[in-house]
This record gives structure tokens, sequence and C-alpha cells, in this order.
């Protein structure tokens, strides 16, 4: 199983990468993930490009962390990520803002072992090899669920793995779980089962959610770029409210997100399901961009500090969130 970089090493790359924070390139370019959102159906049908009025370069990532050290060396713009990788980027003073919460995480991330790991209980867990992307939401909920069945990270091996080389170590029967999101959750959930997901693990006190970024550069010189990209983001959430039920396996918007992420038509349903997705109005609220999200992210940066993920927590993170792009 090849090496894969720790978090610690992801900080550094981090600090060093505060530098090139004055570097700007010439296009817009939109960090994106393979997780499952409404969204992605004005993604897929151009749509965001229609309303901002020029070509986007849309890039996937596999993991937060990666569109965060893209977004620090300039070569993204705006960025979907965690709230771990952001609480862990923010701690590091990197100049970003979050502007929109673009999912609640409950379902959609969980905690899968094989049918054969013989792991029916998370004493269980001790010994086994369980895979996540570190510094990802998955990552943040697997240490919250740990720590709430009273059990330390040497007791089980944890491994850093993207997305992609979970299914494949899964399928080779290298790893005995994994804490992960869609296309992957839905391949290895096949021969496996949940052993708890971010739902639950919230509910323990360690929930996670999901934000668009952007580089605060970007977003004091073209504050209507990110306006509008937000309110195509909101209107894609709204119609999925105001129309889920017929976002079946074989519908249209169905159809886009699984050719836009890998994922599994059939899983599609459940997965949107796993999720919340506020609306413009929620967007503006105490719990979530007037305090709520600054909170949680504070409280994530706590949490991580306590696991040596982060070597410093800022005594306030609402620097790094804003309602102001959003508009009912």
């Amino acid at each position: 199983m090849a090496k894969r970089a720790s978090s610690s090493q992801f900080v550094t790359v981090l600090l060093s990468l505060t530098l090139s924070f004055g570097v700007q390139a010439a296009s817009l370019t939109i960090g994106y993930q393979t997780g499952v959102d409404p969204s992605k159906v004005p993604q897929a049908d151009g749509v965001y490009e229609q309303a901002i009025g020029e070509k986007i370069d849309w890039r996937r990532f596999n993991s937060g962390p990666e569109v965060i050290t893209a977004i620090a060396s300039g070569d993204v713009q705006i960025g979907n990520l965690g709230s771990s990788p952001l609480a862990a980027a923010a701690s590091r003073n990197l100049p970003i803002v979050a502007f929109i919460v673009s999912a609640q995480i409950n379902s959609s991330e969980a905690l899968v072992v094989r049918n054969d790991s013989h792991i029916d209980a998370p004493k269980d867990l001790i010994g086994k090899t369980i895979a996540t992307p570190f510094v990802s939401t998955s990552h943040y909920s697997l240490l919250g669920a740990l720590k709430h069945w009273g059990l330390d990270t040497k007791q089980v091996k944890v491994v850093n793995l993207q997305p992609g080389e979970i299914a494949a170590a899964w399928k080779r029967g290298d790893i005995d779980g994994a804490f992960v999101w869609s296309p992957a959750l839905g391949e290895i959930r096949k021969t496996g089962r949940i052993l708890t997901d971010a739902a639950q693990v919230g509910q323990w006190g360690a929930p996670t959610f999901e934000v668009w970024v952007a580089r605060k550069d970007f977003a004091e010189k073209h504050p209507e770029v990110v306006a509008k990209f937000a309110k195509v983001t909101l209107d894609s959430f709204a119609e999925y409210a105001a129309h889920k039920a017929s976002w079946t396996v074989d519908s249209a918007p169905v159809q886009k997100i699984a050719r836009l992420t890998g994922a599994n038509a059939a899983d599609i349903p459940e997965l949107l399901e796993g999720s919340t997705f506020p609306d413009a109005r929620a967007q503006q609220t105490d719990a979530l961009l007037n305090g709520g999200t600054a909170k949680a992210i504070g409280d994530t940066a706590k949490f991580l500090k306590e696991q040596g993920k982060v070597e410093t927590v800022l005594p306030d993170y609402s620097a790094y969130v804003t309602g102001k792009f959003i508009k009912e």
C-alpha cells in the first residue's frame, strides 16, 4: 500500500502555501468533489457559466485538503470542502471565506465494515485496519466515533486513503472498513454493513458539514461572481426541495449527478436524502452563517487539536464565514 502524506505534513504544506496567496489565476477555476448534492445539476448543465458570464474551469478533487492546497497555491478561486479541512486551514490563518453551507452531513458519510471482517461491535475494531481520507469530514467523524466508543487511534490502524483508493483497497481485501462518502461509499456498502454514520456521530457531539469557500482576495475583487455562484447553488437546493419526490433513479437530475460524480444512479436518491441542503433563508440564520457555522468551525478545530491534527486554535473564526453574498 502506497504511503500517504500525514496530517502534519498537510499542515506544513498549508503553511508554506500561505506565501503564494498573492498569486491570482487569470480565469475562474472552481474545485469540486464527488459528493452527491443538487448543485451538480446546474454544474452539468452549464448554468453557472450562463449566470456568471464567463467560462469556468471545473477541477475535480478527491478531498478537502486537496482543494485547500489548490486554493492556497492560487490555482483555484472557489472550492467545495468539508468542515474539518476548513477548520484546519482557518487555524493556519489562510485567507479564505466560507459563503455557503452546502450540506449538513448526515448519512451520506458512513463507517462501513466488511461482511467478513468479524466486526460486530465497536470493540471489534481493535487491531483492524480502517481507511479514511485524512483531515476530511469523514476522518473527523471517525475520530469522533472512536472517542465516543472509548477507543484510542493506537488501538485501531487508521490509514490515509483517498475515496478511489478506498474502493480499490476494499476489493483487494487490504482494509477491514472505511469511513467515506460517495461514490466509494455506495461501492463498499455492497459487501459491507454500516457501523455508524455522520448523523449519529453528530449527535455524539461531532457534527460535520460542507461549505463553498472563496479566496478572500478574489471575493473582495469579484463580489458579483461569488454572489451569482451562490444564487445558482441555492436555486438548485430549492429545486430539489420542491421536487425531491421526482428525483428518482431514472430522472434527468439524478442521471446528471451520476455522470458527473461517478456514483451509481441507484444510490443517488438515498444519498441526497442523507444530507440537508439549507436554503437561502436558513443560510442567514444564527444557526449557520450568522454565527453558528463559525462556532462549529471553532469546535472542530478544538477537537482536531486534541487529536494532534492542528497546532493552534484561534479565539474566533467569524472572519472565515460570511453571509453577505446571499440574497433571499
